[in-house]
């Protein structure tokens, strides 16, 4: 979970607790007068996500179908093998499909690492090409770029569905639109230049399909500047806009949000986006503290405090309250000694308060059965942010519990979501990915997309005629 360094817990300004007019189970409302005025998102996109072209919309007959997928995956950093080839396994489905249904040839293009748009071994593709042809039990031609002559003979020889993976995209800097130059210093990649890269890389298909919903959100040149007639989402990029869809297009309801992370300055877009779409909302984790002390003056020790988080708390409450969305909070917690798994533990209730120069680091039991019962009582859940410190076995529980109250309203007709990043990575952690109804690959795209922004990735993308 994103607590931040934890040296920074340890400073608590004194801020004055605002007016609470009510406060039961975790269930505030805040006098208006003390609100400040809330930090608005950015516009909520009006792209409709369930109205973009799939690659089972194209017809793939003896053509060369450019594929975007993410092969960024995890390497030995002294033999370069890969650790964990689940980015590469995931894209097969497009891939099978693709060749199944009559492509001339597959085209693969992704990034690996930061290279910062200059050539380096360290993150070349050819590893992939060789695990490629493992999980695929097919040739990969491997090219040593990913424009240029050698490009365009590989890709424009190909026939009966071959395979080709092109050289890391980054490896150029008019991918990103920046890197640096030989002595280091950062550059910004010429505008014609980048124009002339994208027309390098559309001259390299005939179809188009992004199946990188993890960089959705980055509008680089091999996500928003291939200029095909019929650009595509693959399965993966499909099944990411089809459940994302359910939630921010037609949720069933009850519809609620669980909201955990350690700053409310982080996720005040994310939060400003979801009260105007959900009848509860759960607030845990780090920024819980920044909420409790602000709203009725908890003592929270020495955990996390967001100083400029909680000039809009009070605003927070009061859209709340103006929306008839349930805010719901935890009213116990699991503090700890010290920022660590060792720590002494003890469990505090919001009378008792955290000790000074202890620090919160879970919920507690009575949170816990709070959060399942709200679990239980919706139709449609999206968690973004675990309810502690779950990196840490001794203080994990409370994010173990929203996990199993999650599967169990899943396994009774609930559609969960989990929004990617420290969320998904608990899931992964305890082996329950296919115990919920999506658990999502992409981090920053997702938040990015709960917060109401529309992806430069998905809105290239041609829509159903």
């Amino acid at each position: 979970m994103p607590y931040v360094d934890p040296n920074q817990r340890w400073i608590v300004p004194a801020v004055a607790a605002a007016t609470v007019v009510a406060a039961t189970a975790g269930y505030l409302y805040l006098n208006p007068s003390c609100c400040s005025s809330f930090t608005k998102s950015s516009k909520s996109s009006k792209m409709s996500l369930s109205n973009k072209l799939s690659i089972k919309d194209v017809d793939l007959k003896d053509k060369r179908v450019l594929i975007r997928v993410d092969f960024n995956v995890p390497q030995d950093k002294k033999t370069g093998e890969i650790t964990n080839p689940a980015r590469i396994t995931a894209a097969l489905p497009t891939i099978k499909y693709a060749i199944d249904n009559g492509a001339k040839c597959v085209v693969l293009m992704s990034h690996l690492g930061r290279p910062d748009g200059q050539k380096n071994e360290k993150y070349s593709l050819a590893p992939v090409a060789k695990k490629l042809e493992e999980l695929t039990g097919k040739k990969v031609t491997f090219v040593h770029d990913c424009v240029g002559k050698e490009a365009e003979d590989a890709v424009n020889n190909a026939k009966d569905g071959q395979i080709v993976l092109l050289e890391n995209l980054r490896f150029h800097p008019e991918e990103e639109g920046k890197g640096v130059d030989a002595n280091g210093n950062k550059v910004k990649a010429d505008p014609k230049k980048v124009e002339e890269f994208r027309k390098e890389l559309t001259k390299l298909g005939d179809v188009y399909v992004n199946d990188a919903f993890g960089t959705a959100h980055r509008a680089h040149s091999s996500m928003v500047g291939v200029e095909l007639p019929q650009r595509a989402a693959g399965f993966l990029m499909k099944k990411e806009l089809d459940y994302f869809a359910k939630v921010l297009e037609h949720p069933d309801r009850p519809f609620l949000a669980i909201l955990g992370g350690a700053k409310v300055k982080d996720k005040i877009q994310l939060i400003d986006s979801m009260l105007d779409k959900v009848n509860k909302l759960i607030i845990c984790g780090g920024m819980a503290f920044t909420f409790k002390k602000t709203l009725e003056g908890v003592n929270i020790g020495s955990s996390l405090f967001d100083e400029d988080g909680a000039k809009v708390v009070g605003d927070i409450v009061k859209k709340a309250k103006e929306k008839n969305v349930e805010l719901i909070l935890p009213v116990d917690y699991v503090a700890g000694s010290s920022f660590s798994n060792d720590a002494e533990r003890k469990t505090v209730t919001d009378k008792e308060g955290i000790p000074d120069g202890w620090m919160g680091l879970d919920c507690g039991p009575e949170t816990n059965k709070i959060f399942a019962k709200a679990v239980e009582d919706s139709k449609t859940i999206l968690w973004n942010g675990p309810a502690g410190v779950f990196e840490f076995p001794n203080f994990a529980q409370g994010s173990l519990s929203l996990l199993n109250a999650c599967i169990k309203a899943c396994d009774n007709g609930a559609t969960v979501i989990v929004g990617g990043g420290d969320t998904a990575t608990l899931v992964a952690q305890q082996g329950k990915e296919d115990k919920l109804s999506h658990v999502s690959t992409g981090g920053g795209a997702s938040l990015e997309l709960l917060e109401g922004k529309t992806l430069p990735g998905v809105a290239a993308l041609s829509d159903k005629q």
